[in-house]
């Protein structure tokens, strides 16, 4: 924690800090072979892990082709991406001709989806969670792959059980998380039927000072709004953590697929991150709704056994967090929605 600031000044301190390779990844790369690919780069998480990849090899003295695949509707996010030393290809992945004519790298990390505003379109919900993975997995079938998956998939369990293991039975709610198992299942069939070697991140959920459950919390907070308490507990993990620990699973890719919880240490409860918000920004916190019995909630201990647990704790990221909000820095304005109960995003 001594490297760490007490206050995150702006967009470029805070794009260093989420992209900040650990010795442990360091060490991975410099015994990783191939060439990369991020496939659905562009958005909260990809741009951090690909620089993440790049911080590695540069500092583990290894070269290795980096390349970055996305729609990038945003062009300054596509010229940042290549600023840091990443080749980007433009292109829509559900254009089967374009992702065929995509190099063929030996390390696949699937990044593409659709979660927010999933209820208003749900072919194309399907069509991205489902059907793409589909293709990626035949397409890809001589690479490694990870990709990226959700703790969605599990059903809401009890508090006291300490949230879902990845043995657990998935229990998908709603046609998102049901669309999400169907991405798992699409690419359990690739591994299965190509030998491909595959590993499946339930994150649940990733968060930095711009957005993700903190950031919903605090918003409620700071604008005298109230903090829905009908999903009482929630898990999260510093995303620069996170991205470390995803970096790492391509060390424990398998055929059959192999899967991994990857969140924070705690069980989190909602209306304690509310007061503490409540505290940091000096102001009355207003709740609604009680807390139900049950909660969407991930148990990452077989991570922790592969990485170690998470360097950043949870209150630190409140604290940076309420000090971004306060400054009026800019916030990503993508709602999580992880108090939906019925699964309807």
């Amino acid at each position: 924690m001594e490297d760490y600031p007490k206050n995150i000044a702006n967009e470029a301190e805070l794009d260093e800090l989420l992209s900040r390779p650990s010795s442990e990844t360091v060490e991975w790369f410099k015994r990783l072979d191939g060439d990369i690919l991020f496939l659905g780069i562009a958005g909260k998480i990809g741009p951090s892990l690909a620089r993440m990849a790049k911080r590695a090899c540069n500092e583990a003295g290894v070269k290795k082709q980096i390349t970055g695949v996305s729609r990038f509707c945003n062009t300054n996010e596509k010229a940042q991406i290549e600023k840091w030393g990443i080749e980007t290809i433009p292109g829509d992945l559900l254009d089967r001709n374009f992702l065929e004519s995509l190099p063929k790298m030996k390390n696949v990390f699937f990044l593409a989806g659709m979660k927010f505003g999933s209820e208003e379109n749900l072919s194309l919900t399907w069509a991205m969670n489902s059907y793409l993975p589909a293709l990626v997995a035949e397409n890809f079938k001589d690479s490694r792959i990870v990709a990226y998956s959700t703790g969605c998939v599990y059903p809401l369990v009890p508090v006291e059980s300490g949230g879902s293991k990845e043995t657990d039975k998935p229990e998908p709610v709603g046609e998102y998380a049901q669309s999400c198992l169907g991405r798992e299942r699409m690419f359990e069939y690739g591994s299965q039927k190509y030998k491909t070697p595959v590993a499946l991140i339930r994150l649940n959920y990733a968060v930095e000072p711009r957005y993700g459950v903190l950031v919903d919390i605090a918003s409620k907070v700071k604008n005298n709004q109230p903090v829905d308490l009908t999903m009482g507990w929630f898990n999260a993990i510093w995303q620069g953590d996170a991205n470390n620990m995803v970096l790492r699973s391509l060390e424990h890719t398998a055929s059959p697929a192999s899967v991994l919880n990857i969140t924070g240490l705690e069980i989190l409860k909602v209306r304690d991150v509310a007061l503490e918000f409540g505290k940091l920004f000096k102001t009355k916190v207003q709740f609604s709704g009680n807390e139900a019995e049950t909660a969407l909630l991930s148990n990452a201990e077989q991570a922790f056994r592969l990485f170690g647990k998470p360097q950043i704790p949870v209150h630190k990221v409140m604290d940076w967090t309420a000090r971004w909000m306060e400054e009026e820095k800019k916030l990503l304005g993508k709602p999580t929605h992880f108090e939906v109960r019925d699964g309807k995003y």
